[in-house]
């Protein structure tokens, strides 16, 4: 078997725990539009917030917006101005990395191992995490839905990932937290793959059909160390 060179990590719920920060931020922006005006309980705001998410995607930037015309027919400036403002106050505050990232990422750089990521968040939202918690520096690439036009799982943004890091599958190993997404599609294109149970917010009812799964992210050294991925 080739040698493992290459980790390639998934970015939200698998480096930043992504949902605790959306759920505190959205939690902060519904109390601070009630306070502006909005005339309907938090907890039925949110569900609907929720919804619009569910249906647009999580990484949709005008949620509120869309959320006061469902609600009011046009949007009350007020209310939405107020909701934007907690929120991006929130997000700062909430965005935090899983335990044991950073060590882990620097002792796997110490290793010389090639780092990317491989994201389905826009550029400009992945870029803004990653230097918001200062992991800028530690990824040789960083692959976006900008980037390839594709989410995860289709091939694209795997074989992307690869020839910009001059790697085969083989020499590359995927670290993720989605089994739909992550692993199925690295797994399609010939990549060996860590399911990530600790951010797992999309539990797959069949498994996660990854070759091996972690609890927390240090245990991936462990793994490399013994040539687990190695058979």
């Amino acid at each position: 078997m080739p040698e493992i060179k290459a980790i390639l990590f998934d970015l939200d719920n698998t480096l930043v725990d992504f949902m605790k920060m959306k759920k505190s931020a959205v939690d902060e922006a519904v109390a601070s539009m009630i306070d502006a005006g909005l005339d309907i309980p938090g907890d039925q705001a949110k569900v609907q917030i929720w919804e619009i998410y569910d249906r647009e995607g999580i990484e949709f930037q005008e949620v509120f917006d869309r959320f006061l015309i469902d609600h009011y027919g046009t949007i009350n400036y007020k209310i939405l101005a107020s909701g934007i403002i907690a929120y991006r106050r929130a997000r700062e505050s909430a965005m935090v990395l899983y335990p044991h990232v950073k060590s882990t990422l620097l002792e796997l750089a110490r290793r010389r191992y090639r780092l990317a990521v491989i994201s389905d968040a826009p550029a400009k939202q992945a870029w803004l995490r990653l230097c918001s918690l200062g992991l800028q520096h530690f990824f040789e690439t960083v692959i976006t839905f900008d980037d390839t036009g594709e989410h995860k799982p289709h091939p694209l943004p795997f074989q992307k990932a690869l020839s910009t890091l001059n790697v085969t599958a083989g020499e590359a190993v995927m670290i993720g937290d989605w089994p739909e997404r992550d692993i199925a599609g690295a797994k399609a294109v010939g990549i060996k793959t860590i399911y990530a149970r600790y951010g797992a917010y999309h539990e797959s009812p069949s498994g996660s059909h990854a070759d091996k799964e972690i609890d927390t992210i240090s245990e991936i050294l462990d793994i490399l160390s013994n040539g687990e991925l190695d058979s």
